[in-house]
């Protein structure tokens, strides 16, 4: 819907049907835009805008993504003029209830039976991060999720993968098999060659142990790089 002959106006004296929270009770959540649920948000735009003018314009700074939007901090929604701190954490919380949702829902599958099935499940930890992390899960003798866990915390350019501490939890657990997962937050799908050391190091000691390593998946925020897929 075009706004634009509403600029200078305050919601409360635009059309019934145009207002945001009137428009969501009259013709249901999924007739409002993504402008339209974050001015029900925030409540109130500034003296200048709206609050949809405003939602609309925080939308199109960050390319009309709610991915990108997804990854702003406090303090850089903060730089909005008509947002405070109070606005901001509402978008970051709603943003975060709605990644968690997809987590629980994914959660319920809770079988691994090819290696989309891993980077969909580890999508609600590793989207939008700015540093390298490195996962394990843990999955039973018919590819059942048992557990994932986080085994280190790095920065941009890399993290540490201790093996005992990438067995230990799955000795734990008595794991059948195990799956690495590592985030690249550039986006390069292309596996380094410490990543391929790495990889070689922990599947020969799951091989000792007898917990095979059946992948190790890189992930990136628009696609995924599977070892076991490419054969390597």
């Amino acid at each position: 819907m075009d706004y634009s002959g509403n600029i200078g106006f305050s919601i409360k004296k635009w059309a019934e049907e145009d207002r945001p929270r009137e428009k969501l009770l009259q013709k249901g959540k999924g007739a409002l835009s993504d402008a339209e649920l974050i001015a029900i948000l925030i409540g109130s735009g500034s003296q200048e805008m709206s609050a949809v003018e405003l939602s609309k314009y925080i939308l199109s700074q960050n390319n009309n993504d709610l991915n990108e939007l997804a990854k702003r901090s406090v303090s850089e929604l903060c730089r909005f003029k008509g947002i405070g701190e109070a606005k901001a954490i509402a978008i970051i919380s709603a943003l975060e209830l709605g990644r968690r949702r997809k987590e629980s829902s994914q959660l319920q599958k809770n079988k691994i039976e090819c290696s989309k099935d891993i980077y969909e499940l580890m999508r609600p930890d590793l989207l939008d991060l700015k540093h390298e992390e490195f996962w394990i899960v843990l999955l039973s003798r018919s590819n059942h999720v048992l557990k994932k866990m986080q085994i280190s915390k790095g920065g941009v350019a890399g993290t540490v993968a201790d093996p005992k501490l990438i067995f230990k939890p799955a000795l734990d657990i008595l794991a059948s098999h195990i799956v690495l997962v590592h985030n690249h937050p550039s986006g390069n799908l292309k596996p380094s060659e410490q990543d391929i050391a790495l990889t070689r190091k922990i599947r020969e000691a799951g091989n000792i142990l007898e917990i095979p390593v059946i992948d190790h998946l890189i992930f990136t925020d628009h696609g995924y790089f599977s070892f076991n897929d490419e054969g390597i």
